[in-house]
């Protein structure tokens, strides 16, 4: 640890100018009774989708549209009359974990889904539930999950709902009634693959990614019959085994871009959240994440693009055929995926409309591109950065500052870090405004050689060591960086590539947009409130105290002439697992919920429970330095990225400083090497952590126990360092 801190103290120094300087059977239907196909009736479909501005009461599709702008026609509520909103009703998902769906309406009808997978259809009026469908996920899979049990919605199309499973599993439901048509296994369950994001409909056909770079998979993307869940194609982002006969020409293509023996850890580039869809150009476009491991001398010695990592793919959706891709982080290396949302709109650029897709992926770039040829159009750092000075526009890539290209040289602290300067949450477009309205992010991270590197199935494979990234313990280091990771909502000018305004948050890790033709925009924050700004200037013009932090992002319906907000709240997600208890937001995971809102309503949530509790006297700390020293790596390896920083969580999984089983050995070693806890999602790491390792982690969570650091003293700096800022 202390090495950590005397890491951090020049570093910290260093970026602190920058910030203020810088701106079960493999892809199989299933049988038996549960195995009904039926037609699709013919609406919603592709032609409802695509001209939804002819139904604007209804949210048919992840990003209304299939140009995933997020931004509603309806202008019932507006800027005038928006401090007049209240809660309509309600609904009680049943969890206190990670919520980061995006509802969809139709037919008065709104279809969400919970943690573990759980899909509820609601009466979009009232919040009555109509119906409830488990899929009854196997949950030790979620040892395999970076970033909390969560999943983004689901999908529909003509009579059926869609919902992908962190089983890997598709399925398709009855949306009247919830009943399972078919179930489909759409991964390899000997890899600790998953999926999080909702699915997309075109044409028919279902398409989902899946996620798990850092863990060691090979990314792809895969379209099913929407009827009979038959494999219609499969596009693979990464080549394979160079041994093997390349699936498609496009594969060929990327494999000239690598080196090494990168198929033994996957490659990555797992395509697990972002997509769009022209119809007029009939392209589908995909995002596709980062290489597996991050280390690219590890992936990939002697460096290489490594295609098509970091990028932008156009794909035929009737084939899967590849037709252009935009590699945003040619040969990555920082966990900078272009899954992030993208954006498909008509702006005037140089006295010449032109058809683009926007993105601003995690590594600081707001990127503007031709969407029917690929060819780079302009971008513009949106959040200050320090590994690329710029992009070039005459070849479309970043002019890298050297030390950035982190693996062989000394660790560098890096912004954005691996959580990006825009991670998952979607952003929205206003045509009204011609802004763009993304939930930005600073948040630095030191990347550094993990001198000890060799692959672990199912265990964090980045060839980084995290223990280097820690957060310093010294308290005035840790007040320093605090006041480094900062949260915002930008507009953002994707013509002029500038800000049009900002507004600035307590912290990271808010949710997502929406924008109205009501002049309005929408955000949840971290700090579980609900508020509405001007779209025009950013002023905020209303909030609600939402009881937990919001990750998701809202929508807007109208049933009988009048407009609803809705958003899913439920404090959750990578961040959160990571950092959300040495960095707390204001919010806690409290009971996660819909949220309904319209224009004269009063409602109210149920009060907040007093908590009675107490945190336990930890065991005394007698294990020597060097063993806690141990410790304290092992558990960065294995450990922090659900169970906390500084072994301090923000309450989503159990906080191990409180744990009954620091006290005795053979029930710890039972929970952490033979799967005690297994079926409630706590891995199994036998084959990963031997007893010693595992010992000196318990010695390194005794210490961090009796440290002195506890909840109010993180929540102190917060209050302190966030007045400063003010």
């Amino acid at each position: 640890m202390a090495g950590s801190i005397k890491l951090w103290m020049p570093l910290v120094a260093s970026i602190l100018v920058l910030a203020i300087t810088g701106c079960g059977r493999e892809e199989g239907a299933a049988s038996g009774p549960e195995a009904q196909t039926e037609p699709n009736s013919i609406d919603p479909s592709a032609a409802a989708i695509i001209n939804a501005d002819e139904t604007p009461g209804e949210w048919l599709s992840h990003g209304r549209t299939y140009s995933e702008q997020r931004f509603s026609p309806l202008a019932e509520i507006h800027t005038s009359n928006v401090d007049d909103l209240g809660l309509a009703w309600s609904f009680d998902l049943g969890t206190s974990r990670g919520i980061e769906a995006t509802p969809i309406i139709h037919d008065g009808v709104m279809y969400v889904t919970a943690s573990w997978n759980i899909v509820y259809a609601l009466d979009a009026k009232s919040g009555a539930e109509l119906w409830r469908f488990d899929p009854q996920v196997d949950r030790s899979r979620a040892a395999f999950m970076c970033c909390d049990i969560v999943n983004r919605g689901v999908a529909l199309w003509g009579n059926k709902i869609f919902t992908g499973t962190i089983d890997g599993r598709l399925i398709a439901l009855d949306a009247k009634s919830g009943e399972k048509y078919w179930d489909v296994q759409t991964v390899d369950l000997s890899k600790p693959y998953s999926i999080t994001g909702a699915p997309r409909v075109v044409k028919g056909k279902v398409i989902i990614g899946n996620g798990g770079a850092e863990l060691g998979v090979r990314g792809y993307v895969t379209a099913y019959d929407a009827d009979t869940g038959e494999l219609a194609w499969r596009f693979y982002t990464v080549p394979g085994d160079v041994a093997k006969e390349p699936e498609s020409a496009a594969m060929a293509q990327a494999m000239t871009t690598w080196n090494g023996e990168w198929w033994k850890a996957g490659g990555g580039g797992t395509v697990w959240d972002s997509m769009a869809y022209d119809p007029d150009l009939d392209l589908f476009y995909i995002g596709v994440g980062n290489g597996s491991p991050w280390n690219q001398e590890i992936r990939s010695p002697g460096g290489g693009d490594n295609l098509f990592l970091s990028s932008i793919v156009a794909l035929r959706p009737d084939t899967g055929d590849y037709v252009w891709h935009y590699q945003t982080t040619p040969g990555e290396t920082w966990d900078y995926t272009a899954t992030q949302h993208m954006i498909l709109a008509d702006l005037k650029i140089d006295g010449a409309v032109r058809k683009v897709i926007m993105q601003a992926p995690k590594n600081g770039f707001f990127y503007v591109l031709d969407r029917e040829t690929g060819e780079f159009i302009s971008a513009k750092n949106f959040v200050p950065v320090n590994w690329a000075t710029h992009i070039d526009p005459e070849t479309g890539r970043p002019v890298e500052i050297e030390d950035a290209r982190w693996p062989g040289k000394a660790p560098y602290l890096q912004l954005p870090g691996p959580l990006g300067a825009h991670n998952w949450h979607p952003m929205s477009y206003n045509p009204d405004t011609g802004f763009v309205y993304i939930p930005a992010q600073e948040g630095p991270w030191v990347y550094a050689e993990d001198q000890s590197y060799e692959y672990k199935e199912g265990a964090w494979n980045t060839g980084s060591d995290f223990s280097l990234a820690m957060l310093p313990s010294d308290e005035a280091q840790f007040r320093a960086l605090k006041s480094m990771v900062r949260g915002r909502l930008l507009a953002w000018d994707p013509v002029k590539q500038e800000p049009a305004w900002s507004f600035e948050h307590g912290g990271p890790w808010n949710g997502g947009v929406l924008s109205t033709a009501g002049g309005l925009v929408f955000q949840g924050t971290a700090d579980a409130h609900f508020a509405a700004y001007d779209a025009v200037n950013g002023a905020r013009l209303w909030r609600f105290f939402t009881q937990t932090g919001i990750v998701a992002a809202p929508i807007s319906y109208a049933i009988d002439g009048e407009q609803y907000i809705a958003v899913a709240a439920g404090w959750g997600g990578s961040f959160t697992l990571g950092y959300g208890g040495p960095l707390p937001s204001g919010s806690v995971p409290n009971v996660g919920r819909v949220l309904v809102f319209k224009v004269d309503a009063n409602g109210a949530l149920p009060a907040i429970a007093d908590s009675q509790f107490v945190a336990p006297t930890p065991p005394p700390a007698t294990a020597s330095q060097e063993i806690v020293a141990a410790g304290f790596q092992a558990y960065a390896n294995y450990c922090v990225t659900c169970h906390g920083d500084q072994a301090q969580s923000s309450g989503l999984v159990p906080n191990l400083r409180y744990s009954s089983l620091l006290g005795d050995t053979d029930a710890w070693n039972a929970v952490v090497r033979e799967g005690a806890f297994a079926a409630s999602g706590m891995g199994n790491f036998g084959a990963i952590i031997d007893r010693e390792q595992s010992e000196a982690i318990r010695a390194y969570v005794i210490s961090e126990a009796n440290n002195g650091y506890d909840a109010a003293f993180y929540e102190k700096i917060a209050r302190e360092v966030n007045n400063a800022a003010q």
